[in-house]
């Protein structure tokens, strides 16, 4: 076992947080993947969002392989685009299995219908008779907009499930279930602070275990600002990415506001993701304010921190259309 280094408190938050940081990122994905199965829709999450999300997380697996980076940085960027993957595969599994079925009650609601017309025109008293009120075009009815407010699109994710998702039999067999139950709005904020703070610890005790083996050391700035430059490409493919990930939730927090819900989503997937950029952000400055390793990393500085403004949008949509949830509940 190598003797542990003495080490100044930036270096030792610098490891720390890079640490808490992939953590977080580890386990970023897990919540949404809960989220969707426990609905049976991914509905709720942007598909832009994804794909967007994905593309940042190629060009970043591209970067780090043409500029050298070390092997943790690569294995890294390959679980990213590898559970990046599982989550739209899921995504489009569950709209194709909710399309056919949606196409399924369609058609059997247009063969009952033609039924009841066929059997009313068997006789010319029947609509005379029965004193019904004939059918309404489909035509006629006026469209409802994506911006409508509905009871079926205000809500809080992970404190309720659609009503209209899913049979009523099957929302009663899985409340049964206490790993996907829903969760009431305030269980629901405790959950997601308890695995915040387990997220944490465990990203602060494996930096701790690592640095006790020696398998972790500070690599002094010097090193890093006066080495030699890496490949431009690899410096444009960093910008790509972070373009990217600003641009990735974009769509969600127009999906969520033109909905007017934020139901299907998982705050503690915003919430980890905040940890993960903030942690990340604030082990490059920890590490050094230089001007030159500053700008170095500027790119990762503005895809990590800069998406912190964006969650911070959505976690006040998560507010605004959670309140009108709970009076719905209420009236129940």
């Amino acid at each position: 076992m190598a003797d542990p280094i003495d080490l100044t408190w930036n270096e030792a938050l610098s490891g720390a947080l890079g640490s808490i940081s992939l953590a977080a990122w580890i386990f970023l994905l897990l919540p949404q993947l809960v989220e969707n199965y426990r609905q049976h829709s991914a509905d709720g999450i942007s598909l832009t969002f994804l794909l967007i999300w994905f593309v940042g997380d190629i060009t970043n697996l591209a970067g780090a392989v043409w500029a050298g980076l070390v092997p943790t940085v690569v294995a890294l960027a390959v679980y990213f685009c590898f559970a990046d993957a599982v989550l739209i595969g899921q995504c489009f599994y569950y709209y194709a299995v909710n399309k056919n079925k949606d196409n399924g009650q369609k058609q059997g609601g247009a063969a009952q219908q033609n039924g009841t017309t066929a059997g009313q025109e068997q006789s010319e008293q029947t609509p005379l008779l029965n004193g019904t009120t004939p059918a309404i075009p489909s035509h006629s009815q006026p469209k409802r907009r994506l911006t409508d407010v509905t009871e079926e699109n205000l809500g809080l994710p992970g404190s309720h499930r659609r009503r209209s998702s899913r049979p009523s039999t099957e929302r009663r067999t899985s409340t049964l279930d206490p790993l996907f139950a829903s969760p009431t709005p305030r269980l629901a904020w405790l959950k997601n602070s308890l695995s915040i703070l387990a997220i944490c610890l465990i990203g602060a005790a494996g930096w701790a275990l690592a640095w006790r083996t020696g398998a972790w050391r500070p690599t002094p700035v010097e090193e890093e600002v006066g080495g030699p430059r890496g490949p431009l490409g690899a410096e444009v493919l960093g910008y790509a990415s972070a373009v990217c990930y600003l641009g990735a939730r974009v769509p969600q927090i127009v999906k969520n506001q033109r909905e007017r819900s934020c139901e299907g989503l998982s705050l503690l997937f915003f919430c980890l993701s905040v940890v993960g950029n903030a942690t990340y952000g604030a082990g490059i400055l920890f590490h050094s304010v230089q001007k030159e390793y500053f700008l170095t990393n500027l790119p990762w500085l503005i895809g990590s921190l800069g998406t912190i403004a964006e969650d911070v949008v959505i976690f006040v949509q998560f507010s605004m259309f959670g309140e009108r949830e709970e009076e719905a509940v209420v009236e129940e």
